[in-house]
C-alpha cells in the first residue's frame, strides 16, 4: 500500500491531507488548534467523513467557542470553576475562557512530514509562552497524526515543560464523530468503572459514582449524555466503540492507548459523540 501527503486550500482552510491508495484520507488544519477536520473512509462504494467539522473558515470563526469541535484542548479540558484555581500554594485566575484550555484557536507549526509504504504522518507543535496571567507556565505541545493501513488513525500528543518547576497540565481532544445517521440510531459501547459527578454548571464535585451502563453496548435512542467517565483500561480492546447498524458492521473504535485523558461523551442530535485524546 502506498501513502501520500498533500497540502491544499479549501473553503478558506489551509489543509494537510494524509492519504492511502485505498481512498482513506485524514485532513488536518494546523493553523487553528491542530484541528482534525476530516477522516474520510471508503465504504460501500461511497466516501464517509466520520468527523463532523466546520463547513468553512467563517463557520469555524463564528462557532468554535460554541462547540469546540475537533480542536486541541490544552493545558486543561472541560471547565475551571469561576476561572480560578490554586497551584503550589498560589492562586491563579484564567483571563481567557475557562472552558477547554488556551490552545484551541492557536496556530501549530509543521515540524515533520513523512509518507512511506506503511504510513503517512505529520508532527505539529505550538510553543505556549505563558502569556495568560492565569497560566504563566511555558510549555511546548507536540501533536502527531499517523494514518496506517486498514483505516487506522493514531493521534499522539507530547507535552514538554519549559518552566523551571512542575506545572499543572491536563491534555484533551474534542472531535465530533458522525456516520451521517442520526445519533438515536447508533449504538455505543465503552468500558467504564465510574462516572464523574457534576454540579449544575457541569463542574466536577470531586466525587465519582459507579457506572457500567454502556459496558455491554447500548442504543443511543433517547439517551442524553454530557459527562465524564473513568475508563477501565484493563478491559479488552477496543475500550470504546461507536457502531452504525444501518451501514453494516463497521464501527468507530478507540484502542486502549488512544483513549483520552479527559473522557466524556456528549450526545447531540445529528452527530454521534465526541471524545478527547
Amino acid at each position: 500500500m502506498a501513502f501520500s501527503i498533500t497540502h491544499k486550500e479549501e473553503n478558506g482552510f489551509s489543509i494537510i491531507a494524509l492519504q492511502d491508495d485505498a481512498g482513506a484520507e485524514v485532513q488536518i488544519i494546523p493553523g487553528y488548534g491542530a484541528l482534525l477536520h476530516a477522516f474520510i473512509i471508503p465504504q460501500g462504494g461511497a466516501n464517509i467523513n466520520v468527523i463532523d467539522s466546520y463547513s468553512s473558515s467563517d463557520d469555524l470563526n463564528a462557532g468554535v467557542t460554541n462547540s469546540f469541535k475537533s480542536v486541541k484542548l490544552s493545558p486543561f479540558a472541560c471547565r475551571i470553576k469561576d476561572a480560578a484555581y490554586s497551584w503550589e500554594g498560589k492562586d491563579y485566575t484564567i483571563r481567557k475562557s475557562p472552558i477547554h484550555g488556551l490552545l484551541y484557536d492557536q496556530p501549530f507549526s509543521l515540524i515533520k512530514e513523512e509518507a512511506a509504504d506503511s504510513f503517512a504522518e505529520i508532527s505539529l507543535e505550538h510553543h505556549y509562552a505563558g502569556d495568560d496571567p492565569g497560566y504563566p507556565f511555558p510549555y511546548r505541545c507536540e501533536v502527531q497524526y499517523r494514518l496506517l493501513a486498514d483505516q487506522q488513525l493514531q493521534i499522539t500528543t507530547a507535552v514538554f515543560n519549559l518552566h523551571n518547576a512542575p506545572i499543572p497540565m491536563m491534555d484533551g481532544w474534542h472531535p465530533y464523530f458522525s456516520t451521517g445517521t442520526p445519533v438515536d440510531r447508533l449504538e455505543l459501547q465503552f468500558s467504564s468503572t465510574a462516572i464523574v459527578e457534576f454540579d449544575e454548571k457541569l463542574i466536577p464535585t470531586g466525587k465519582t459514582l459507579p457506572f457500567t451502563e454502556f459496558n455491554g453496548g447500548k442504543s443511543m435512542n433517547g439517551v442524553s449524555l454530557d459527562n465524564s467517565f473513568l475508563v477501565d483500561f484493563e478491559a479488552a480492546q477496543p475500550v470504546c466503540t461507536l457502531t452504525d447498524p444501518e451501514k453494516g458492521s463497521g464501527s468507530l473504535s478507540s484502542p486502549r492507548r488512544a483513549i483520552p485523558c479527559c473522557r466524556y461523551i456528549h450526545r447531540r442530535t445529528g452527530t454521534a459523540s465526541r471524545s478527547k485524546t
